[in-house]
């Protein structure tokens, strides 16, 4: 198809992953969700800047030292010429241009509550940080992206990321933390499946994308992932499989 929109993500060098980044995979669902055909363009790392300015996508922020920013997820649409980066942005565009017979991802008239429970979400988890930035240097990244990786994180946001991992008796004691930040997520849910209720919307997109980092970071079979899917009577493991077709 001539048409079809160009998705823009980073590649992994372990075997059977289709796509590991969270930003990435807000994207990636929500394409699918709205059942839209697309292809994907697997760009390294270094190269994102000067691939997204060939593309004419904009930056989305800027380095502390001023420079614009080029980050993924991004898109190319060449049904309307269209070229986005910023997953809830490219929610918006797809809910707009392809209304289709699905719920909306961001339901009219919900999208200041839609952008305040996906910050809550990054907050609430922003623990798992330590346990996964180097775990996916090591399993995830191929050599390039892991070098611009780590050195980028050390020298603009003063993060080693081979520091960051707890040692010791603090393993417990931070594991217990990440345990806690999803427990504050399923008491906003309280019994209800998604964040909308019975409806999928863009923000339990946003949960099941930091769930496949952490599934594809450690490993199904890690006793990591088994953990946080066992959690809160098994919600996050669920959350998964039923999102699975996605």
């Amino acid at each position: 198809m001539t048409n079809m929109i160009t998705f823009y993500d980073l590649p992994s060098k372990k075997d059977g992953v289709e796509g590991w980044n969270a930003n990435t995979w807000k994207t990636r669902l929500s394409l699918r969700y709205k059942g839209l055909p697309f292809k994907t363009v697997w760009v390294e790392y270094p190269d994102v800047e000067s691939t997204l300015k060939a593309a004419g996508i904009p930056p989305t922020s800027q380095w502390p030292d001023g420079r614009p920013m080029y980050t993924l997820p991004a898109i190319v649409d060449p049904s309307t010429g269209a070229a986005l980066a910023d997953s809830l942005i490219i929610a918006e565009y797809l809910d707009k241009t392809y209304p289709g017979d699905k719920p909306l991802l961001i339901p009219t008239g919900t999208k200041a509550l839609q952008a305040a429970y996906i910050e809550a979400v990054h907050t609430s988890l922003s623990t798992l940080f330590q346990f996964l930035l180097g775990r996916t240097c090591e399993t995830l990244l191929n050599p390039s992206s892991d070098e611009y990786f780590r050195r980028t994180r050390k020298e603009y946001m003063g993060i080693d990321v081979d520091a960051l991992a707890p040692q010791g008796e603090r393993v417990k004691e931070e594991w217990k933390n990440v345990e806690a930040g999803f427990g504050k997520i399923a008491t906003w849910l309280k019994a209800d499946e998604f964040a909308m209720g019975n409806t999928v919307s863009f923000a339990d997109l946003v949960v099941t994308a930091f769930l496949e980092w952490c599934k594809n970071a450690w490993g199904e079979d890690s006793q990591q992932w088994k953990d946080v899917a066992s959690w809160h009577d098994g919600r996050w493991g669920k959350l998964v499989r039923n999102l699975e077709a996605y």
